[in-house]
């Protein structure tokens, strides 16, 4: 059968490869055409565009790059036609994958959204058109599993977190080791992202010689960029450069297998960093006005921004967002995750705890199963 696939960042990328290995499993004959990253070229198929030039986020950035968005509508559109697939999955990325999935329905063609957004906590509305535009939705959060009920989206299915598909199959052993134990930040998969959180989160090596700082870097990027970054890191000479900062690309995984606590970026990446048994803070700056336009429509019963509290229903990791992220409130944050026994071992239970929620592993292998009885 003939899968056309539509990741746009990352996270997508990830999950995007292993689906498609799931996929080629129960189906030896299928055929990609699709849009994602590295991951998902090494699989194998034909690719359309690479994420490196989708990862748009954020109110005020996707207004400043509409034109690009939409002429990537446009040809994704004409794309499909001249492929003619059996079903078209869009892979997370809701701005743009809910667009292409209506418009694929009328056209007559299956549609599947795999990991659902965030319907729970704002835009709502959407799930009106998800209900007439698609043909099935994979979710993998277990408290979404109360709301897709109460909305009757008959179409909804929980596959489970691919993430613990990922973690579970690497089994990275440590890779960086040496003779004082390794921070890992994780600043984020955007450009936009980047800007605002890496130079506050490499301040912590100037004043902590006793530990290696790595930061997980992108090739996707470049180096040139993190290299800028990190030198803007103060604005003062105070700062001198630091011996024990380094950044490493494309070795997210082997990183948190070796890190004894690490500074995250909200996203996928927090629940990555708990599933390696990682001593969390977590971080987040934006454009101010972009903050601002979400804080207005973002349902006011949702009380945390970081997948692991959000799993949970708890307060896992502290979560140092805008304002609250500055040096000070770090400082004070990555003391309690590296010199507090008592805070790093209530961590530990309670990511546990949290592991115990998403239902095990085998999500990807659900979903494609999911996708070939829908086509058949």
């Amino acid at each position: 059968m003939k899968y056309y696939l539509i990741a746009g960042e990352a996270s997508g990328d990830l999950h995007g490869a292993n689906l498609m290995r799931a996929l080629r499993e129960q189906d030896p004959d299928a055929q990609f055409r699709f849009w994602g990253g590295d991951l998902m070229a090494a699989v194998g198929g034909i690719p359309v565009r690479h994420i490196r030039d989708l990862a748009i986020m954020g109110f005020v950035e996707v207004v400043a790059h509409l034109g690009t968005v939409l002429g990537n509508i446009r040809f994704c559109k004409q794309d499909i036609l001249d492929y003619r697939p059996d079903v078209v999955v869009g892979i997370d990325y809701p701005g743009f994958n809910l667009k292409i999935e209506a418009w694929a329905h009328k056209q007559g063609f299956k549609t599947v959204h795999y990991i659902s957004p965030n319907l729970w906590a704002w835009k709502k509305g959407r799930i009106k058109g998800m209900k007439k535009s698609l043909d099935r939705l994979c979710y993998i959060l277990p408290f979404e599993q109360r709301f897709f009920a109460d909305n009757d989206m008959q179409q909804a299915l929980y596959v489970g977190h691919p993430l613990l598909d990922a973690v579970k199959d690497s089994l990275f052993e440590p890779a960086f080791g040496g003779n004082c134990p390794v921070i890992a930040l994780l600043p984020g998969s955007r450009r936009q992202e980047l800007k605002k959180n890496l130079p506050l989160m490499v301040q912590l090596a100037d004043r902590h010689p006793e530990y290696r700082f790595i930061v997980a870097g992108m090739s996707l990027i470049g180096h040139e960029f993190y290299d800028t970054l990190i030198a803007k890191r103060s604005d003062t000479k105070a700062f001198k450069q630091s011996s024990n900062l380094e950044v490493v690309y494309d070795q997210t995984y082997p990183l948190l297998a070796s890190a004894y606590a690490a500074i995250v970026c909200s996203g996928t990446a927090t629940l990555e960093t708990a599933l390696f048994n990682v001593p969390q803070v977590v971080c987040y700056r934006a454009n101010p006005i972009s903050v601002a336009i979400a804080r207005l429509i973002v349902s006011r019963r949702i009380k945390y921004i970081s997948l692991v509290n959000l799993i949970a229903d708890d307060t896992i990791v502290t979560e140092l967002i805008q304002g609250d992220f500055n040096p000070t409130r770090l400082e004070k944050e990555f003391q309690l995750i590296t010199s507090d026994n008592a805070n790093r071992t209530r961590m530990f239970t309670q990511y546990a705890h949290m592991r115990d929620l998403l239902s095990g592993s085998g999500a990807s292998k659900r979903t494609a199963q999911t996708i070939i009885d829908l086509v058949k």
